[in-house]
């Protein structure tokens, strides 16, 4: 029931799309040049890896290093604006067309996040990510990491049609407010029960 209703919407939002995402890639070849699309490995079910797509918002400047510059440097008044209306999350259809991603889910991390989660929040691998979560509508970026999870396993554990179609209209209201929006991210480290950092990866 899931991925026919992940289909029955995501095939008709590309379609619609279509003539936006099209000018997005114009701007972005025309401004930041080449790849047009962001594409990075990230853990689907349970874990697996996939490919997901986002429009570029950053350029690749470096520092005197070959270091690449924080990405509040990096970021283009164009990417600023994609970020605000998750523009940037378009392409992410096409993870769902595929199979990888669903509408609704836990978001995608990192892979190197993987071995981070306590053993409860390894549950919000136990469905497929999603473009966006119960996570998303209640916080966002204004939550703590420890909260997200618990909140992506809550959905985990009582997810439903109705709930799915609750989180999408939540997220419609959400994106036009453009409520709860960052383009700061802190780094997850593991939670205090785990006891491991990103330094030992």
């Amino acid at each position: 029931m899931k991925r026919i209703v992940d289909l029955s919407i995501a095939l008709p939002l590309v379609i619609v799309a279509a003539p936006l995402m099209l000018v997005i890639s114009l701007i972005i070849r025309w401004k930041l040049g080449t790849p047009i699309l962001f594409k990075q490995q990230r853990p689907g079910l349970n874990g697996k890896p996939f490919q997901l797509y986002k429009f570029r918002s950053m350029t690749n400047e470096n520092d005197q290093n070959g270091q690449l510059l924080p990405d509040q440097q990096r970021i283009t008044p164009f990417g600023m604006f994609l970020r605000k209306y998750s523009l940037d999350e378009l392409p992410q259809l096409f993870n769902v067309i595929k199979g990888e991603v669903s509408l609704v889910g836990p978001r995608p991390l990192l892979m190197e996040y993987l071995p981070l989660y306590s053993e409860r929040q390894a549950k919000r691998h136990l469905v497929k990510p999603g473009i966006t979560g119960w996570a998303q509508v209640n916080g966002r970026n204004a939550i703590t990491w420890e909260e997200k999870f618990e909140l992506d396993v809550w959905y985990v554990e009582n997810r439903s049609f109705f709930l799915d179609m609750r989180i999408l209209l939540l997220t419609l209201l959400k994106v036009i407010s453009t409520e709860n929006v960052s383009l700061d991210e802190i780094d997850f480290e593991g939670s205090a029960d785990k006891e491991i950092s990103t330094k030992s990866m």
